[in-house]
């Protein structure tokens, strides 16, 4: 086997960030995913600054191992040729708003006529229960429903966004969990089913499964919000000549702490610091009396100090000196590979090991329409037929003239 889900194939109607993060999962495990893409392909192909237009870094890291076929499903023989590969997948996924499915004869019970045990994803915004269904929905969007720019105000003075589009990625990731299940399910009962995994629900859970705190009960012991991750002293803290992230969590580690700060009796002195209960609601005075201690000495002193004390911190990477972390190195998370069109990249192997099913390596993600052909030759299209797609613009291949 070339990976765990070797064998699998999946029709990926994905997007810009969610979509692709969630199915790039399942690529790099073994599946076989085909990304079905506009003519003018997916608009993460031109973020950033890439080589060759089409091929930004982040479509490098969310693409590959992906096959992509391009099909204008404006129109119907595009509409039909998908239709075509229904059959021959185990899974369709999309994050399409299932109003814009429906008008291409892509719903679910459209596509379940065609392949009974189909596993079919519907990624959304907000879930169809509720009225928000329908919405148009991004990461910022997302971050601001459930409440992230205002628990950032809290512990920081401002609403702000996470800088990075992290609610695709952990909806995504929920969303590959899903499909995975689902896919289970079928190869136990041999049962197909839709699955709708919505944004906004997702993050409420994520969100609340931590700062719903005393509101879960009735009556509440409570305000929402957990103390200990709003405090706006939860920082990296700075040091005499850099900054340190540095987290002293049970008794033991706090107690060694404060014998390397050279203030060994402060638990048993002070009842507001004493066990997990009264650190937690005095958090604040706790982890600024930290912040003061960390001045006084030099980044590298306090990680050797800490280090011998078995009290967990790590020296704050930026981004640049992230990609040269001597940890990651040892494990060969980075390579340099040598991309067809693309030349030398860097690349990011799947974190997960395994010592049979190993996740195949060396797949790269693929030019716009790279496989249209091959993809339309496994659903049954002749030559001239394939010829003919392409020359009415149903179809578009990356090859110039085919």
């Amino acid at each position: 086997m070339n990976g765990a889900l070797s064998g699998i194939r999946v029709l990926d109607l994905t997007t810009v960030q969610m979509g692709p993060w969630c199915t790039r999962i399942l690529a790099d495990f073994g599946a076989d995913v085909i990304k079905v893409e506009a003519p003018e392909g997916d608009s993460s192909r031109y973020t950033g600054v890439p080589r060759h237009r089409g091929m930004s870094g982040s479509f490098q890291h969310n693409g590959r191992g992906k096959r992509s076929i391009v099909l204008d499903l404006k129109q119907t023989a595009a509409q039909q040729a998908i239709l075509r590969l229904v059959p021959t997948v185990d899974a369709f996924a999309s994050n399409i708003r299932p109003a814009a499915l429906k008008r291409l004869g892509l719903d679910y019970q459209s596509v379940k006529k065609l392949n009974p045990a189909i596993v079919y994803l519907s990624m959304v915004g907000y879930g169809s229960a509720g009225r928000y269904a329908g919405r148009p929905a991004y990461d910022d969007l997302i971050q601001a429903a459930s409440a992230i720019p205002m628990l950032l105000q809290r512990s920081s003075g401002q609403p702000r966004f996470i800088p990075m589009a992290a609610i695709d990625r952990i909806v995504g990731s929920a969303a590959a969990n899903a499909l995975l299940a689902g896919l289970l399910a079928k190869a136990r009962t041999g049962i197909g089913q839709m699955i709708e995994v919505p944004m906004f629900e997702t993050m409420a859970q994520f969100v609340l499964s931590e700062h719903m705190q005393g509101q879960t009960f009735d009556p509440p012991t409570s305000p929402a919000g957990y103390p200990r991750t709003l405090s706006p002293h939860r920082r990296p803290y700075q040091t005499k000549d850099g900054f340190i992230a540095v987290l002293p969590y049970n008794d033991g580690q706090w107690r060694r702490f404060f014998e390397v700060a050279g203030k060994a009796d402060i638990l048993k002195a002070d009842p507001r610091f004493a066990d997990i209960a009264s650190r937690t609601a005095n958090i604040d005075s706790l982890y600024e009396m930290v912040g003061e201690e960390l001045k006084h000495r030099t980044t590298d002193q306090w990680l050797d100090l800490l280090a011998a004390a078995d009290i967990p911190c790590m020296r704050p990477h930026t981004l640049e000196t992230l990609l040269e972390d001597p940890h990651l190195a040892d494990a060969g998370f980075f390579s340099w590979e040598n991309h067809p069109s693309e030349g030398r990249i860097r690349t990011m192997r799947e974190p997960s090991t395994w010592s049979e099913t190993k996740p195949p390596t060396g797949r790269f993600a693929p030019r716009l329409g790279q496989q249209t052909r091959e993809i339309l030759t496994e659903a049954g299209f002749s030559e001239d037929a394939i010829t003919d797609l392409i020359a009415l613009g149903v179809a578009k291949t990356d090859l110039p003239g085919s």
